[in-house]
């Protein structure tokens, strides 16, 4: 057999940008869809053909068949059970019908007619009319159908089987070019085309580190002769980890934009199908296609789709997603000396991945992608402010400072809604009052239409004046922003707080000042109202959580010591922790929930005494809460003085 002659790959374009794979026009070759699709079309032509070909024929009574047989006016007739078919010599008149001209329109030349029961042709009953048709008359033998149904019955049932038989034999078979399943093995990969709107590392904002050892596999890709004359080898794969919209898809698609060579995305769950063995014919064929490029990239966004612990399910190991991982790793073990592809993942769980995804010659270089410091939001705020028109009173370095925490798609969501704000209300430029409305839009959700009774609107303004209070008077904890008691998202009223610098590490002290302030709107309905409400549930939630961690895994508990207990139920979906046994006893359990309550407990007293000592100043900002329902920084020093946490 004969090799067959490949295509020459086509020649780069001027401007330097990659060869488009666009498939070349050619000559069709016709699919299973349009075959089927075909010959439907000539079963319905056929049945129209037939069916306009029979001759229109007339539904008569047998009374009339009888006077007409009289009158000499019937041609023949054909009788076939008790079906009497005949012709008219010259066709009577309808009298249930009339024409256009008023008089009764004629029947056709054919008709047919029932005969009643007991007076069937043949008989001695109907001698006078048997002798009265003459030659005219034709007995035909009724026929059976039933052989005919139950063939038409078995046809359909072998060409159901015969269709399924061929669906599934083009989903299975992985080297058919065409068909009607000729794509479902195939890659689904996608790849970078020059001609779309390119991505480049001065598209993202900050991260400074991470486009540094990205421009290095970029510049490696363009000139290896560079690093191959001293050794070096291009790492096989990089793995971005970090949270959610801090930019590792888009430094991706900025690679793409900077390498100048072939780039295929594909998603991890784009793998993953009902059908087992498709996800590594898919792989196979993305590295295939990925090799007969190089040198290229591959990027595969949430990885961790595909990639978790294998033996870790609840449906055990031999599963279609574990399989595909197995290809995955053999892919990259596959690759030579001479293959310049290069494998980008990135994920936001890198603690479920394998480890053999993880190890040195598969993902050789781990590059974290984290939240973006002080520097870093103010770069992305002039990346995604460049193209708006911006007032005089807009402080980018305010904005970048006052949004500690937010991640690069958190400040791209918050300068849109700025930008919505601002055109909703006609304004000709974004000024600084749209950035804080959206601002608070983002940080504490949309305002809701609820309206307050007079009780909840006070109980909410001591909650929230009791959070508020606890911060100002609090040495060296976070400023207080705004307070307002204005429903928003799902609480009745929120307490912002800023922080004045990014913090990468906290403090025992900076914990339990934390818990003070959860507790303070708790503690000032109980001081004022004599009562509890529900209004603390996600503030008691989040004060536990910290006062476990607190206790279970970083040590700050005297009683148990620098010891870690782990609950065992930190990742459940795995299927791994819940099987495991718990590590430590029963009475070490009961330890560290005692721990844990008085924590809360301490911090709840330690509020309460707090509260009590500046009464007054909780109920002036409970009562102007009441009358304006939002307080900032500047309103706040206005009634109870500047603040202690400065």
């Amino acid at each position: 057999m004969e090799p067959t002659p490949q295509r020459p790959p086509a020649p780069p374009s001027p401007n330097g940008d990659p060869p488009s794979t666009k498939p070349v026009a050619g000559r069709p070759r016709p699919s299973g869809t349009f075959l089927f699709m075909l010959l439907v079309l000539a079963l319905v032509l056929g049945i129209m053909y037939f069916h306009q070909g029979a001759e229109p024929r007339s539904r008569i009574t047998y009374g009339v068949f009888r006077e007409q047989l009289r009158a000499g006016n019937i041609e023949r007739v054909e009788v076939q059970g008790e079906v009497l078919r005949g012709e008219f010599v010259e066709p009577p008149p309808d009298p249930q019908r009339e024409a256009d001209d008023g008089e009764a329109a004629k029947l056709h030349k054919h008709f047919a007619t029932t005969l009643p029961s007991g007076d069937v042709l043949g008989s001695p009953l109907d001698e006078e009319l048997l002798e009265r048709l003459g030659d005219r008359y034709k007995a035909v033998p009724p026929t059976d159908g039933t052989m005919w149904f139950f063939g038409a019955n078995i046809l359909i049932v072998v060409l159901l089987f015969a269709a399924l038989w061929f669906m599934f034999r083009r989903a299975r078979d992985q080297v058919l070019g065409g068909g009607l399943m000729s794509g479902f093995s195939k890659s689904p990969a996608r790849r970078y085309e020059s001609d779309d709107r390119r991505v480049t590392f001065a598209d993202v904002a900050g991260l400074q580190g991470v486009k540094h050892d990205l421009e290095e596999v970029v510049e490696f890709l363009k000139n290896p002769k560079k690093f191959q004359r001293l050794g070096g080898r291009v790492p096989k794969g990089i793995l971005l980890m970090g949270p959610p919209g801090t930019g590792k898809t888009l430094l991706g698609r900025a690679v793409a934009g900077e390498a100048g060579v072939p780039f295929f995305s594909i998603t991890g769950s784009e793998f993953i199908q009902m059908f087992v063995g498709v996800g590594a014919s898919r792989v196979r064929d993305m590295f295939a296609t990925a090799k007969q490029n190089a040198p290229s990239i591959l990027f595969i966004d949430e990885i961790d789709a595909v990639g978790r612990h294998r033996g870790a399910g609840l449906g055990g190991g031999n599963d279609e997603r574990e399989q595909t991982l197995n290809q995955i790793l053999s892919e990259m073990d596959g690759f030579t000396q001479s293959e310049s592809v290069i494998v980008m993942a990135a994920t936001n769980r890198p603690d479920v991945l394998d480890p053999a995804l993880l190890r040195p010659g598969r993902f050789d270089r781990h590059i974290t992608v984290d939240r973006p410091n002080l520097p870093g939001r103010l770069a992305i705020f002039k990346v995604h402010t460049r193209d708006l028109p911006l007032g005089d009173d807009v402080d980018l370095q305010r904005l970048a400072a006052g949004t500690v925490g937010l991640t690069g798609a958190d400040i791209r969501n918050l300068v849109n809604e700025a930008a919505l704000w601002a055109s909703r209300s006609d304004q000709q430029w974004v000024s600084m009052a749209d950035f804080d409305y959206a601002r608070d839009k983002v940080l504490m959700g949309a305002k809701r239409e609820e309206v307050l009774s007079d009780r909840e609107k006070r109980m909410t303004a001591y909650h929230e004046s009791g959070h508020a209070l606890l911060a100002w008077l609090t040495p060296g904890g976070d400023r207080v922003h705004k307070v307002s008691i204005i429903p928003r998202g799902r609480s009745l009223g929120a307490t912002q707080l800023l922080p004045d610098e990014d913090r990468l590490h906290i403090a025992e002290t900076e914990l339990k000042q934390r818990l003070l302030f959860l507790l303070g709107g708790r503690v000032a309905e109980k001081m004022v109202f004599d009562e509890l409400s529900a209004g603390a549930e996600d503030d008691l939630k989040k004060a536990t959580q910290i006062a476990r961690r607190m206790v279970t895994h970083w040590g700050m508990s005297d009683r148990l010591g620098p010891v870690a207990f782990r609950d065992g139920d930190e990742h459940p979906f795995l299927g791994r922790e819940m099987a495991e046994p718990r590590r430590f006893s029963e009475h070490t359990a009961r330890v560290i929930d005692e721990e844990v309550v008085r924590i809360l407990r301490e911090a709840s007293e330690l509020a309460e005494r707090m509260l009590t000592e500046h009464r007054a100043q909780l109920d002036q900002l409970a009562g102007a809460l009441v009358e304006s329902e939002t307080l900032d920084l500047e309103e706040i020093e206005e009634l109870i003085g500047p603040a202690t946490c400065r």
